[in-house]
């Protein structure tokens, strides 16, 4: 394998002395990003396809996720408030009007006034990690892409030594280095693009995954206290 680096690296030097000698005979060359990014195959196809699915999640997750942790103080102080004055339908109707994570499962706790305390806590718990569950929705498939993308990029790296060597053995004597470009660009282009979209999946799903975690400890606070006002004596 080092061999094969090896032969890469002084191809591509030979690449570049030969592209100054052509720009400074015909006037400067430049390929767009698009243009080179072709230059990769089908794999760097496969990768922008990653890329777009990547944004697309971590911008409608993360948009999620921040309504989710919107907490609004007053909105436990009202809760208390009705419940020692007996109004549990004002307090559930305050609940429905507020759709977010934490009205939900103190609406469920509203909803068990009466049955044991157990209880209660056991549902407040099952629609907490319901909530949690949904907000993790797509965030798996950051973790997977941020993993497969650079294996891709290598697969691409293999493809493209394996082609540049296939090419120059039917070329025979007669090896030209325009004959090996393609699978020469394909080794290096492919591995960049595998390394861009696999750090950026990687960088988001950990965003997220902390911003998960925020709603996570907001959801318990909120239970705990729920708890806590149902234990306190009626005013």
């Amino acid at each position: 394998m080092t061999e094969l680096f090896l032969f890469a690296q002084t191809v591509t030097n030979d690449l570049s002395g030969a592209g100054l000698a052509d720009a400074a005979a015909e006037g400067e060359i430049s390929l767009s990003v698009v243009e080179l990014a072709m230059k990769g195959g089908w794999i760097m196809a496969v990768l922008a396809v990653f890329s777009i699915i990547a944004v697309y999640v971590f911008v409608e997750r993360y948009l999620v996720i921040s309504r989710a942790a919107e907490s609004d103080r007053n909105f436990m102080n009202n809760i208390r408030e009705y419940i020692h004055a007996g109004k549990l339908d004002a307090a559930l109707a305050l609940c429905r009007n507020n759709p977010t994570p934490n009205a939900r499962m103190i609406e469920k706790g509203l909803s068990r006034i009466g049955k044991p305390l157990n209880d209660i806590n056991a549902a407040i718990e099952n629609v907490g990690k319901l909530e949690v569950s949904k907000l993790e929705k797509g965030v798996a498939g950051l973790a997977t892409i941020s993993g497969a993308a650079p294996m891709l990029g290598f697969l691409g790296t293999v493809i493209g030594m394996i082609k540049a060597f296939y090419d120059m053995s039917m070329a025979g004597n007669n090896i030209d280095i325009a004959l090996l470009s393609s699978g020469i660009y394909q080794a290096m282009i492919t591995t960049v693009g595998g390394l861009i979209v696999g750090i950026l999946a990687f960088i988001f799903y950990n965003i997220l995954v902390s911003r998960i975690d925020k709603v996570v400890y907001l959801l318990e606070a909120r239970a705990t206290e729920f708890m806590d006002v149902l234990h306190e004596p009626a005013r």
